[in-house]
């Protein structure tokens, strides 16, 4: 008997923890791979950035393909791109295998997340949506923070440093298709399934509340790309500190503070909850700046609290009320294009401080960085206070 209500959220959810983890696994051993191939800052958040480009892809290309066929499916399909991409950074031999990993990990996210977040939204009970969405945008971050963490301290404590991690990733992989396999398919396959890219799903009723939530989250995983990508160059450079196990634990604070700071606005309403979540990004920014500064590891830990708890909070929310807002017949479309406004705010600023740094310096691309992301907050801030917080009606 194949699993649904809470018993399918939990197995649905399982798996999309391990296709989160697997998405950032290279996060700390970025140092390790520019030293081997020889290449600057400027090629490493090109690099990173791949990812989110392959992320785009996927929600674009796929992310309706849910709707039409099914989301296991979807799913089956998102775990062998995440396996694929595994494969491609076990055997890498040259640069450009970094890239294809990337761009892979990218597309198998991109399957993923609207899918996944669809998928426990419709295997939640009555009266359970709302707490599904929470558990989907927690799971989401946390398989996110655990994958440097998990890549971390196995390149720094465990033999086979640039391969152990994504081997350990392909048996969670296997034990995720069985998962998948498990749950009920809670949406009926279309006879005549609209496989044709649709580009940005996005119905008139669900764009007001859409771009209140779309600015806050840009700015938010915009914090998400500035750790994930520069962290470990700043522990490396800045603080002479080459271990990445540290790394790990710089990141996973960051995304801890994230499922903290969703679980807190759980019981806010998004008129409270997005406002917030801004402050906190401004305020976790601003001590990013002061600590790359100051190249004091305390005080980016606490931005990292900070921040990540702002993020949390604005991404959970206006998941919430977005996934909710939309016809249940477009969910994973409507969702998809949520998360493409979220990582086009990873890859382009992420880029541009990686040109930066080249030519002026980590220091100074770190600082500059964090206090335009502390200004794209502050805007999204204003408009969310001159607009009320109000629902579409």
């Amino acid at each position: 008997m194949r699993r649904s209500g809470w018993a399918g959220v939990a197995t649905a959810g399982f798996a999309f923890f391990v296709a989160m983890l697997g998405a950032t696994l290279p996060t700390p051993l970025y140092p390790a791979y520019a030293a081997e191939f020889g290449y600057g800052e400027l090629v490493s958040t090109v690099v990173f950035a791949t990812y989110a480009i392959g992320v785009v892809t996927g929600l674009l290309g796929f992310g309706h393909w849910s709707d039409e066929v099914g989301r296991r499916p979807m799913l089956g399909l998102g775990l062998a791109l995440s396996a694929l991409s595994a494969v491609a950074f076990v055997l890498p031999s040259a640069l450009g295998w970094l890239f294809v990993g990337r761009f892979l990990s990218g597309l198998s996210a991109g399957v993923f997340t609207g899918t996944a977040t669809a998928t426990l939204i419709d295997l939640a009970p009555d009266g359970g949506k709302a707490r599904a969405s929470l558990v989907a945008a927690a799971v989401n971050m946390a398989g996110l923070g655990s994958g440097p963490l998990l890549a971390g301290v196995l390149t720094r404590y465990a033999p086979l440093p640039l391969r152990l991690a994504y081997l350990v990733d392909l048996g969670l992989v296997a034990v995720a298709a069985v998962a998948v396999v498990s749950i009920v398919e809670p949406v009926d396959r279309r006879e005549t399934p609209q496989l044709r890219p649709r580009g940005l799903q996005l119905p008139a009723e669900v764009r007001p509340i859409f771009a209140r939530a779309a600015v806050a989250g840009f700015a938010g995983f915009a914090v998400i790309g500035l750790f994930t990508s520069v962290s470990p160059a700043f522990l490396a450079d800045v603080l002479d500190d080459h271990n990445a196990a540290l790394v790990g634990v710089v990141v996973i604070v960051l995304f801890a503070a994230s499922v903290a700071g969703q679980v807190a606005s759980s019981s806010m309403s998004e008129r409270r909850a997005l406002p917030l979540g801004c402050a906190g990004l401004i305020v976790g920014m601003a001590l990013v700046a002061v600590s790359l500064g100051a190249a004091s590891l305390p005080v980016l830990l606490a931005g990292a609290v900070i921040a990540g708890a702002g993020q949390g909070m604005s991404f959970r929310s206006g998941l919430g009320a977005v996934s909710g807002a939309a016809p249940e017949h477009l969910r994973g479309a409507v969702t998809s294009t949520y998360f493409v406004s979220l990582y086009v705010g990873i890859a382009i600023p992420v880029i541009g401080e990686g040109a930066l740094a080249s030519a002026t310096g980590l220091v100074t691309a770190g600082v500059s960085f964090a206090i335009l992301v502390g200004v794209l907050a502050a805007t999204a801030l204003v408009l969310l206070v001159r607009s009320g917080g109000r629902r579409p009606a």
